[in-house]
């Protein structure tokens, strides 16, 4: 079953739920996340229940390729496509310095290259989805609704219960009208 539908479902269950004045446990989606759109979307579709959303593959990614880069190194065969960033570890990871403020200067040479790779990456994240928020003009997590999304389908808007893209904020454009 798509992602897509097991979240709908679980929103619309956490939604039965508090309907009848139960408690709804905090939820985390998973599902081939690896972009912070796609947290975005998914904090969204969740609203107000998801609290979370799980990546496992997409840090697994930046977390082996630091560590193939850490043994590069070390035999000084660095790739093309990594050499052109740099030589040095800190060349190569832009979040080098970060870590190294973290941990410090003594502890850095003991943090493995696949760690800083993982950091760097959710940085990415990080940084990618407060500018979403920010545009979306949401300034803390729970601030992010379901009326940040629209569907492009109307089979998309029947599953989730999200307004088709023509639907969406069509009342509120007609009442502007017709004021």
């Amino acid at each position: 079953m798509p992602s897509l539908y097991l979240h709908a479902a679980a929103y619309e269950f956490a939604q039965k739920l508090t309907d009848k004045g139960e408690r709804v446990p905090d939820m985390a989606f998973a599902g081939a996340f690896s972009s912070e759109d796609g947290v975005f979307k998914a904090i969204a579709m969740g609203a107000p229940f998801t609290k979370a959303v799980c990546m496992g593959r997409a840090l697994m990614i930046p977390g082996m390729v630091g560590k193939n880069i850490e043994h590069w190194l070390k035999d000084g065969k660095l790739p093309n496509t990594v050499s052109q960033f740099g030589s040095t570890r800190e060349e190569i990871f832009i979040n080098y310095e970060d870590v190294k403020d973290i941990v410090g200067s003594k502890e850095i040479d003991n943090i493995p290259l696949g760690a800083i790779g993982i950091y760097s990456y959710s940085e990415k994240i990080r940084v990618g989805l407060q500018q979403l928020m920010a545009g979306a003009r949401c300034f803390s997590v729970p601030a992010i609704s379901r009326r940040e999304l629209m569907s492009l389908s109307e089979e998309c808007a029947k599953v989730t219960g999200i307004p088709y893209l023509m639907n969406a904020y069509r009342d509120e454009a007609l009442e502007i009208l017709n004021s």
